[in-house]
Protein backbone atom coordinates (compact mmCIF):
# COMPACT_ATOMS: atom_id res chain seq x y z
CA UNK A 1 0.00 0.00 0.00
CA UNK A 2 1.44 3.37 -0.92
CA UNK A 3 0.36 6.82 0.23
CA UNK A 4 -1.49 9.07 -2.37
CA UNK A 5 -2.10 13.17 -2.02
CA UNK A 6 -5.76 13.17 -3.50
CA UNK A 7 -8.56 15.94 -4.39
CA UNK A 8 -11.63 14.05 -5.60
CA UNK A 9 -13.77 17.23 -6.44
CA UNK A 10 -13.23 19.48 -8.92
CA UNK A 11 -14.97 20.92 -11.75
CA UNK A 12 -13.78 22.33 -14.87
CA UNK A 13 -14.97 25.37 -17.28
CA UNK A 14 -17.82 22.73 -18.36
CA UNK A 15 -19.65 23.52 -15.01
CA UNK A 16 -21.54 26.53 -15.35
CA UNK A 17 -19.97 27.66 -11.99
CA UNK A 18 -16.70 26.67 -12.84
CA UNK A 19 -14.56 29.53 -13.68
CA UNK A 20 -13.20 29.73 -17.04
CA UNK A 21 -9.55 29.15 -16.37
CA UNK A 22 -10.09 25.67 -14.98
CA UNK A 23 -9.60 24.20 -18.62
CA UNK A 24 -8.24 20.22 -18.11
CA UNK A 25 -5.04 21.53 -19.21
CA UNK A 26 -5.26 24.29 -16.44
CA UNK A 27 -6.78 22.12 -13.22
CA UNK A 28 -4.80 19.08 -13.95
CA UNK A 29 -1.11 20.98 -14.12
CA UNK A 30 -2.25 23.33 -11.05
CA UNK A 31 -2.46 19.71 -9.60
CA UNK A 32 0.94 18.43 -10.72
CA UNK A 33 2.73 21.87 -9.72
CA UNK A 34 0.59 20.90 -5.70
CA UNK A 35 1.99 17.33 -5.54
CA UNK A 36 -1.13 15.80 -5.95
CA UNK A 37 -0.87 12.11 -7.03
CA UNK A 38 -5.05 11.61 -7.71
CA UNK A 39 -7.10 13.63 -9.09
CA UNK A 40 -11.16 13.43 -9.77
CA UNK A 41 -12.63 15.44 -12.25
CA UNK A 42 -16.52 15.37 -10.91
CA UNK A 43 -18.69 18.26 -13.18
CA UNK A 44 -21.74 18.99 -12.19
CA UNK A 45 -24.03 15.97 -13.93
CA UNK A 46 -21.67 16.02 -16.95
CA UNK A 47 -18.33 13.97 -17.41
CA UNK A 48 -17.56 15.24 -21.02
CA UNK A 49 -14.26 16.94 -19.81
CA UNK A 50 -12.83 13.89 -18.67
CA UNK A 51 -11.40 12.82 -21.84
CA UNK A 52 -8.96 15.82 -22.09
CA UNK A 53 -7.99 16.04 -18.05
CA UNK A 54 -6.88 12.14 -18.32
CA UNK A 55 -5.18 12.95 -21.47
CA UNK A 56 -3.40 15.69 -19.56
CA UNK A 57 -3.05 13.33 -16.45
CA UNK A 58 -0.96 11.24 -18.13
CA UNK A 59 1.71 14.23 -19.16
CA UNK A 60 1.68 15.70 -16.07
CA UNK A 61 2.24 12.10 -14.01
CA UNK A 62 -1.14 12.89 -12.25
CA UNK A 63 -4.14 9.70 -12.12
CA UNK A 64 -7.42 11.74 -13.25
CA UNK A 65 -10.17 9.38 -11.81
CA UNK A 66 -13.40 10.08 -14.47
CA UNK A 67 -16.29 11.09 -12.09
CA UNK A 68 -19.56 13.75 -11.76
CA UNK A 69 -20.57 15.50 -8.91
CA UNK A 70 -24.84 13.91 -9.40
CA UNK A 71 -27.33 15.94 -8.31
CA UNK A 72 -30.35 13.50 -7.02
CA UNK A 73 -34.57 14.21 -7.14
CA UNK A 74 -33.69 15.37 -3.55
CA UNK A 75 -30.78 17.96 -5.06
CA UNK A 76 -28.36 15.78 -2.90
CA UNK A 77 -24.86 15.86 -4.19
CA UNK A 78 -23.13 12.85 -5.30
CA UNK A 79 -20.02 11.91 -5.68
CA UNK A 80 -19.80 8.76 -8.88
CA UNK A 81 -16.59 7.93 -9.86
CA UNK A 82 -15.39 5.45 -12.81
CA UNK A 83 -12.29 3.52 -13.37
CA UNK A 84 -13.05 2.92 -16.94
CA UNK A 85 -13.09 5.93 -19.21
CA UNK A 86 -16.08 4.22 -21.46
CA UNK A 87 -18.09 3.75 -18.14
CA UNK A 88 -18.08 7.17 -17.28
CA UNK A 89 -19.13 8.73 -20.75
CA UNK A 90 -22.05 6.04 -21.35
CA UNK A 91 -22.93 7.06 -17.55
CA UNK A 92 -22.97 10.66 -18.69
CA UNK A 93 -25.38 9.81 -21.30
CA UNK A 94 -27.49 7.79 -19.34
CA UNK A 95 -27.43 10.72 -16.91
CA UNK A 96 -28.09 13.62 -19.16
CA UNK A 97 -31.65 11.62 -20.36
CA UNK A 98 -32.75 12.03 -16.94
CA UNK A 99 -31.17 15.85 -16.20
CA UNK A 100 -34.63 18.67 -16.17
CA UNK A 101 -34.60 19.85 -20.05
CA UNK A 102 -33.73 23.99 -19.05
CA UNK A 103 -32.21 25.66 -21.94
CA UNK A 104 -28.42 26.76 -20.16
CA UNK A 105 -28.91 30.68 -19.87
CA UNK A 106 -25.24 31.53 -20.42
CA UNK A 107 -25.47 35.14 -19.26
CA UNK A 108 -27.08 34.06 -16.01
CA UNK A 109 -25.40 30.39 -14.99
CA UNK A 110 -22.20 30.47 -16.90
CA UNK A 111 -20.47 28.68 -19.80
CA UNK A 112 -20.34 24.93 -19.90
CA UNK A 113 -17.77 24.50 -22.46
CA UNK A 114 -16.43 21.01 -23.52
CA UNK A 115 -12.61 21.30 -24.41
CA UNK A 116 -10.13 19.04 -26.44
CA UNK A 117 -6.95 17.59 -25.66
CA UNK A 118 -5.61 21.13 -26.45
CA UNK A 119 -7.61 22.98 -24.47
CA UNK A 120 -9.72 24.18 -27.33
CA UNK A 121 -13.16 24.72 -26.98
CA UNK A 122 -15.13 21.70 -28.93
CA UNK A 123 -18.56 22.64 -27.76
CA UNK A 124 -20.74 23.17 -24.89
CA UNK A 125 -23.90 21.35 -23.24
CA UNK A 126 -27.41 22.57 -24.00
CA UNK A 127 -29.28 22.45 -21.03
CA UNK A 128 -28.20 23.38 -17.46
CA UNK A 129 -26.17 21.11 -15.34
CA UNK A 130 -26.41 22.40 -12.36
CA UNK A 131 -30.18 21.26 -12.43
CA UNK A 132 -31.47 17.81 -10.54
CA UNK A 133 -31.77 14.83 -12.31
CA UNK A 134 -34.43 12.15 -12.41
CA UNK A 135 -32.26 9.85 -9.71
CA UNK A 136 -33.51 9.38 -6.49
CA UNK A 137 -31.20 9.38 -3.91
CA UNK A 138 -31.78 5.54 -2.66
CA UNK A 139 -31.19 4.18 -6.62
CA UNK A 140 -27.96 6.26 -6.85
CA UNK A 141 -25.54 3.74 -5.42
CA UNK A 142 -26.24 0.61 -7.54
CA UNK A 143 -27.26 2.47 -10.41
CA UNK A 144 -23.52 3.38 -10.26
CA UNK A 145 -22.52 0.24 -9.01
CA UNK A 146 -23.97 -1.12 -12.19
CA UNK A 147 -21.53 1.00 -15.04
CA UNK A 148 -18.88 -0.43 -12.87
CA UNK A 149 -18.26 2.90 -10.66
CA UNK A 150 -18.85 3.98 -6.65
CA UNK A 151 -20.63 6.42 -5.28
CA UNK A 152 -20.93 8.35 -1.93
CA UNK A 153 -22.30 11.56 -0.64
CA UNK A 154 -20.59 14.66 -1.69
CA UNK A 155 -19.61 17.35 1.25
CA UNK A 156 -21.71 16.20 3.93
CA UNK A 157 -20.73 18.76 6.15
CA UNK A 158 -21.95 21.60 3.56
CA UNK A 159 -25.65 23.86 4.68
CA UNK A 160 -26.90 23.13 0.83
CA UNK A 161 -26.76 20.56 -1.38
CA UNK A 162 -25.99 17.96 1.05
CA UNK A 163 -27.03 14.49 2.29
CA UNK A 164 -27.48 15.53 6.29
CA UNK A 165 -28.77 19.63 4.91
CA UNK A 166 -31.62 17.92 2.08
CA UNK A 167 -32.61 15.04 3.88
CA UNK A 168 -32.00 15.29 7.70
CA UNK A 169 -30.43 12.56 8.24
CA UNK A 170 -28.63 9.11 6.44
CA UNK A 171 -31.35 6.56 5.47
CA UNK A 172 -31.12 3.08 7.32
CA UNK A 173 -30.69 1.33 4.18
CA UNK A 174 -27.99 3.07 2.86
CA UNK A 175 -24.66 0.89 1.97
CA UNK A 176 -22.47 3.79 0.65
CA UNK A 177 -19.04 3.02 2.40
CA UNK A 178 -17.71 6.25 2.18
CA UNK A 179 -18.01 10.07 2.48
CA UNK A 180 -16.92 13.16 1.68
CA UNK A 181 -16.25 15.78 3.97
CA UNK A 182 -15.46 19.46 2.73
CA UNK A 183 -13.42 20.63 6.04
CA UNK A 184 -12.97 17.96 8.79
CA UNK A 185 -13.17 20.08 11.34
CA UNK A 186 -16.81 19.38 11.14
CA UNK A 187 -15.78 15.62 11.52
CA UNK A 188 -16.45 14.26 15.20
CA UNK A 189 -19.39 16.72 15.61
CA UNK A 190 -21.41 14.90 12.41
CA UNK A 191 -19.91 11.24 13.65
CA UNK A 192 -21.35 11.42 16.58
CA UNK A 193 -24.55 13.13 15.33
CA UNK A 194 -24.81 11.09 12.61
CA UNK A 195 -23.05 7.29 13.41
CA UNK A 196 -23.44 5.45 10.35
CA UNK A 197 -20.48 8.34 8.69
CA UNK A 198 -18.38 6.40 11.62
CA UNK A 199 -18.34 2.90 9.35
CA UNK A 200 -17.31 5.36 6.54
CA UNK A 201 -14.01 5.80 5.02
CA UNK A 202 -13.97 9.54 5.16
CA UNK A 203 -11.83 11.97 2.62
CA UNK A 204 -11.79 15.74 2.54
CA UNK A 205 -11.86 17.39 -0.93
CA UNK A 206 -12.37 21.22 -1.89
CA UNK A 207 -14.90 21.05 -4.41
CA UNK A 208 -12.80 23.50 -6.01
CA UNK A 209 -14.27 25.85 -8.89
CA UNK A 210 -11.13 27.96 -9.30
CA UNK A 211 -7.85 26.97 -10.01
CA UNK A 212 -6.32 28.62 -6.04
CA UNK A 213 -9.08 26.47 -4.38
CA UNK A 214 -7.47 22.95 -5.50
CA UNK A 215 -5.93 21.67 -2.75
CA UNK A 216 -2.57 21.38 -1.56
CA UNK A 217 -1.15 17.88 -0.76
CA UNK A 218 -2.37 17.56 2.76
CA UNK A 219 -4.69 14.99 3.05
CA UNK A 220 -3.96 11.00 2.22
CA UNK A 221 -5.27 8.13 0.70
CA UNK A 222 -3.81 4.58 1.20
CA UNK A 223 -3.70 1.89 -1.92
CA UNK A 224 -2.53 -0.43 -3.81
CA UNK A 225 -1.36 1.58 -6.52
CA UNK A 226 -1.89 5.15 -8.43
CA UNK A 227 -4.16 2.74 -10.57
CA UNK A 228 -7.68 4.00 -10.69
CA UNK A 229 -9.65 0.69 -10.29
CA UNK A 230 -7.15 0.71 -7.01
CA UNK A 231 -7.94 4.00 -5.37
CA UNK A 232 -11.61 3.18 -5.83
CA UNK A 233 -11.26 -0.09 -4.29
CA UNK A 234 -9.41 2.05 -1.55
CA UNK A 235 -12.22 4.59 -1.33
CA UNK A 236 -14.84 1.62 -1.21
CA UNK A 237 -13.28 -0.67 1.45
CA UNK A 238 -13.97 -3.43 -1.09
Amino acid sequence: MIPLYYDLHLHSCLSPCGDDDMTPANLVGMAAVKGLDVIALTDHNSCKNCPAAMYHGSVYGVTVIPGMELTTEEEVHVICLFADLDRALAFDAFIYERLMAVPNREDIFGKQQIMDEKDQVTGSVEHLLINATSVSFDEVFSLVDSYGGIAYPAHVDKTSTSLISNLGFVPPESTFRCAEFHDFKNLHRMQKEHPYFSQCNVICCSDAHYLADIHEPQYQIWSRSKDPEDVLQALSGR
